[in-house]
């Protein structure tokens, strides 16, 4: 007695398989919404720190800077104009005061210019009263204590000279010496003080301006190195993020399409390129399975003509068997009855068999990575275009090599590959023709490379370089859209290999698909 499924268990049926597909095709459109809308919101959950900011700040600080470079030169230019002027004011003094001097000597030798030197010592009093404010904001109210009781004292003295002096000299000729002593020790002291005191601010004032010329160079030099960094680490931080997307844009291109995520701690200008990043990802997902559906059905087009003539056979002979069965019924033994109910059902099961396998190919479906059997997935398109190879009147052979690893990737996606490259070389082969199909190692280490060798007439070396671009068919108007090679060459890239071809007019022409194998286990692969 055969063994029947358990009670209660779902039977496995092509509307369950179906369903299953959309089920799953709905929850991979979820889960990439779902990546999408996350990425969204970390990239917007960050605090802004934009371009412009930075740019706005590191012009504010070298103004800052700057100000603060040019009030500190402002206050040491002030200085040095009013050492300058104090030092106007003391020279001018000690020249009227040297002149007072020399009439004092006239006096002395000769007893004229008294009043010429008191009109100086006038003059030079008046110097000093005159500029008191400008005196009192350099020495402070030292000044009066340090230069005017000296003057005094001195006009003091040439007072009291001139008042006994000749020609009725009241003073014995001792005390006349005397007293001319004390008015040149007193003229000396005040011509040397206000020389002592016009060095001393000579010195402050080279001193100021050694420091206003240091001042200037160190702050230049500290403004340059300011500068140099912000312009660096602007720079840094634009043509990182350049660099950065031109990687995505990389990434994109071999067909990787996960969302672009936060890198930093900040968002600026460059969060908004990521957001339309994603937003044309999510958009590029969605038309490329529209192309890849697109093509799948064209394939499946394709492929039936040659299923309908594969059909007829167990149709032919279910229709035939049953009229006989009906006819004969009363006539025919038990066992005569069972084996003719029993091809019925093994033509059925037949018929199933080759529409599952259409069906298969046909449904859309999300990407399923698992660890995949190269070989013996290429059997399987090649079992699935067999009534296309027999209508075309074309032999194709399949050769691998023992022991293969496995791929990682998705079975009804390389099966669609494969499939466009059979159908393709078919196109391109005459009657007769035949295709080869190897799997073998790869020149390269860690990947498997399958060839499809026709032995058509081959792509012309000026349309070669183009066969990959979209829209671009060599086949008749009507024949093809020019899309199948395109959407082969980004199914392959997204699963991280290459697809590449080699051709000689006359020659026919070999596709070669590189894929990496893969290192998770199949038990693993299964279960995931």
């Amino acid at each position: 007695m055969a063994e029947g499924p358990p009670q209660g268990a779902v039977q496995p049926t092509p509307e369950l398989d179906e369903q299953a597909a959309e089920v799953a095709e709905v929850q991979g459109r979820l889960g990439l919404a779902r990546d999408a809308e996350q990425a969204r919101r970390a990239l917007l959950s960050r605090p802004r720190f934009s371009l412009r900011t930075q740019i706005y700040l590191g012009s504010f600080l070298a103004f800052l800077f700057a100000l603060g470079i040019a009030t500190a030169l402002v206050v040491s230019f002030h200085r040095m104009e009013g050492k300058i002027r104090f030092l106007e004011i003391v020279n001018d003094y000690v020249v009227e005061v040297e002149q007072a001097r020399r009439f004092e000597k006239n006096f002395f030798l000769y007893d004229t210019n008294l009043n010429d030197a008191l009109d100086n010592v006038f003059r030079a009093e008046n110097i000093l009263n005159r500029n008191a404010e400008e005196l009192a904001a350099i020495m402070g109210d030292n000044w009066r204590t340090a230069m005017l009781p000296n003057l005094q004292r001195y006009q003091e003295l040439l007072d009291k000279l001139g008042r006994q002096g000749a020609p009725s000299p009241s003073l014995s000729k001792q005390e006349r010496l005397r007293l001319q002593g004390l008015v040149r020790t007193q003229g000396q002291q005040m011509v040397s003080a206000a020389l002592a005191l016009l060095s001393k601010e000579k010195t402050a004032l080279a001193k100021v301006m050694v420091r206003s010329r240091q001042l200037l160079f160190y702050s230049m030099g500290i403004l340059l190195l300011f500068m140099v960094a912000n312009a660096y680490l602007l720079g840094a931080r634009m043509l990182s993020s350049i660099n950065r997307f031109g990687q995505y844009a990389h990434r994109i291109a071999s067909g990787d399409f996960t969302p672009v995520t936060p890198t930093r701690s900040y968002r600026d200008e460059f969060t908004e390129l990521a957001l339309a990043i994603n937003t044309m990802i999510e958009e590029l997902e969605k038309r490329e399975a529209v192309l890849v559906q697109s093509h799948k059905m064209r394939a499946v087009g394709t492929l039936t003509a040659g299923v309908a003539h594969e059909l007829n056979n167990p149709m032919n002979n279910i229709t035939l068997t049953a009229h006989m069965l009906q006819e004969d019924y009363d006539e025919l033994g038990d066992d005569e009855r069972r084996e003719m109910v029993g091809d019925v059902v093994k033509e059925a099961e037949r018929a199933k068999k080759i529409i599952s396998n259409l069906l298969d190919f046909a449904r859309e479906s999300g990407s399923q990575l698992e660890p995949l059997d190269l070989p013996h997935l290429l059997q399987e398109t090649i079992t699935l275009a067999g009534n296309q190879i027999k209508l075309s009147g074309i032999k194709i052979t399949f050769q691998t090599s023992g022991n293969l690893p496995r791929v990682h990737g998705d079975s009804q996606q390389l099966r669609q590959v494969f499939l466009n490259l059979i159908l393709n070389a078919i196109d391109a082969s005459s009657k007769g023709g035949r295709i080869q199909v190897l799997v073998l190692p790869a020149d390269e280490p860690n990947y498997l490379a399958v060839k499809v060798i026709d032995s058509g007439s081959g792509i012309p070396a000026h349309i070669l370089p183009s066969i990959f671009d979209p829209f671009f068919t060599t086949k008749g108007k009507g024949k093809g859209t020019g899309l199948g090679l395109s959407v082969s060459q980004g199914i392959v890239a997204k699963h991280g290999g290459r697809i590449m071809v080699s051709s000689q007019e006359d020659k026919g022409a070999t596709f070669t698909v590189v894929l990496p194998v893969t290192t998770i286990p199949a038990e693993l692969g299964a279960k995931e």
